[in-house]
């Protein structure tokens, strides 16, 4: 039976594909999208919630060309602590806070409000209670720690992602969804929004035929005329010769019952056909 596959474009001044650092202080960035990253972004455009099944999309076949690798770069980010001023509502609500700096309110002149400083406390409110002096709602810490963590990025990335199946009314649903998403998209992370066109266009044939029919996506210099022959990762029956076993093929994306399988990955170069065609995208 006729496959076709599904060109994904994905483009972005950065990205940043997470395979084994969710929530650590040290949260990497794989050298290319992932299986799971993909489906989830198409279960995020069609509207389906993380607690819905996504059979249907971890059936489709998946490859990834990569055609500008990117530059990694490193965010080293911190987060709460130092010195900040207390707002009004601060020494009105929190008799531990107006205590801390009743001093140097007393020897103020003028407005005493906004110009008094604690150490340590600044942060996002956890713990939420109600204090039981006052009745307000107070965060129950009163000094925070400075987080800190360190965050790898790709720069200037661009791939081609196929995706392969026989059902071609299914790969339209999903080309549809990523130009007209019901939920807000990304790059493996929150910070990191797609830009330009993402469904390019659908093709007869298997992800290898597919990606060698199309140029390569062009740069952040203008379009690659070089000739390259891009690397891509194309998945595999289960023990093809040389492919690679991967833990990126989704179950479930149900937070309290996330899951993945290992599937097959082949590493292959691509040799971009003479008739290959270009982009009809918008940058």
């Amino acid at each position: 039976m006729t496959t076709h596959v599904l060109l994904v474009r994905l483009a972005a001044p950065l990205q940043s594909w997470g395979v084994a650092s969710r929530f650590a202080a040290h949260r990497d960035s794989h050298v290319r999208p992932t299986k799971s990253a993909v489906i989830g972004l198409c279960a995020a455009a069609l509207g389906r919630d993380r607690t819905d099944p996504v059979d249907d999309l971890a059936a489709l076949a998946f490859g990834v060309r990569a055609d500008h690798p990117g530059t990694p770069v490193r965010d080293y980010h911190t987060v709460g602590a130092g010195r900040f001023p207390l707002r009004p509502r601060d020494v009105i609500t929190d008799h531990r806070r107006a205590a801390a700096v009743a001093a140097s309110m007393a020897a103020a002149d003028g407005p005493g409000f906004g110009h008094h400083e604690l150490a340590g406390w600044y942060g996002a409110p956890k713990k939420i209670t109600a204090d039981p002096v006052s009745g307000a709602l107070v965060s129950a810490e009163l000094s925070r720690s400075a987080m800190i963590t360190e965050r790898w990025y790709l720069s200037d990335a661009a791939f081609v992602v196929g995706l392969e199946h026989q059902d071609r009314a299914l790969l339209e649903d999903i080309a549809y969804a990523l130009e007209h998403p019901k939920r807000l998209l990304w790059l493996g992370r929150k910070s990191c929004p797609p830009s330009g066109t993402l469904a390019a266009e659908i093709l007869p044939g298997t992800i290898a035929t597919a990606f060698a029919a199309k140029l390569l996506l062009p740069g952040p210099d203008g379009p690659d005329s070089s000739g390259r022959r891009p690397w891509a990762w194309v998945q595999a029956p289960s023990g093809t010769r040389g492919a690679l076993q991967v833990n990126d093929q989704p179950v479930s994306f149900d937070p309290a019952h996330r899951a993945h399988v290992t599937r097959w990955e082949a590493r292959t170069r691509i040799t971009i056909a003479p008739t290959a065609t270009g982009w009809d995208i918008i940058p």
